[in-house]
């Protein structure tokens, strides 16, 4: 894909390698797991112990983690919401945008004035659900893998679908309601998970010019930049 694909890999690592915003993000996935699940223990609550996984697989430290679970715990915690938006960017790309907010009103305009001012548009909520398949995937090394045909044998009766290898990393995916099951499986085989999420694979990727992807990056990245999302699932092959 040159040029644009060297440009938006380096400016999607150096988003994600800010720690300063990184774990703030997923605190609020701990925070939203604890008070949807009703328990600040993991082996009770099955989305803390997802919202934990994803946590850890990103090195954030076992203080910020149990600082979240107490935060969501206490009485005068932030109400913390999960909401999804959708959006039509330049060039007919789609984004699917995660979000996690003490104020929906908030958040909408931003994502609305976003939009307006980088050549996207506000969709109706549900407009791309079925552009897109929820996923459970990890991402683990090829190392600690051991041999990948045994794996790939263990992981099928805990939900596995597909396994892939790109050098040295394995990413394995499952359907969304098997990350649990996944998650102990690689837990008991003792690997090492790079990655671990609830990822929304788009059903139809589509290929984009290079000039196509500069002009929808300008989007996602400040989309990225805002503090309540979580996440942007796009279309882009």
């Amino acid at each position: 894909m040159g040029r644009a694909f060297e440009y938006r890999r380096a400016s999607k690592e150096k988003r994600w390698d800010k720690m300063s915003k990184l774990f703030p993000k997923l605190g609020k996935a701990i925070s939203i797991a604890v008070k949807e699940g009703g328990s600040g223990d993991p082996d009770m609550n099955a989305k803390l112990r997802t919202a934990i996984l994803a946590a850890k697989a990103q090195n954030m430290p076992k203080d910020n983690i149990e600082a979240a679970i107490k935060r969501a715990l206490g009485k005068d915690g932030v109400q913390i919401t999960e909401v999804n938006y959708e959006i039509k960017a330049p060039h007919g790309a789609l984004f699917f945008v995660e979000c996690a907010t003490d104020n929906t009103t908030r958040t909408v305009a931003n994502l609305k004035s976003y939009a307006n001012k980088l050549g996207g548009q506000m969709l109706q909520n549900n407009s791309l659900e079925f552009m897109f398949s929820r996923k459970a995937h990890f991402a683990i090394t090829k190392e600690s893998a051991g041999d990948l045909e045994d794996l790939e044998l263990n992981l099928i009766d805990a939900g596995l679908d597909s396994l892939e290898i790109e050098e040295e990393i394995v990413h394995i995916y499952g359907d969304y309601t098997s990350f649990g099951n996944l998650a102990n499986a690689l837990e008991e085989r003792g690997v090492e998970v790079k990655t671990a999420a609830l990822e929304r694979i788009p059903t139809n990727p589509v290929e984009f010019s290079e000039e196509e992807l500069l002009d929808i990056e300008k989007l996602l990245d400040r989309i990225e930049e805002d503090d309540d999302v979580q996440a942007v699932w796009t279309n882009i092959a």
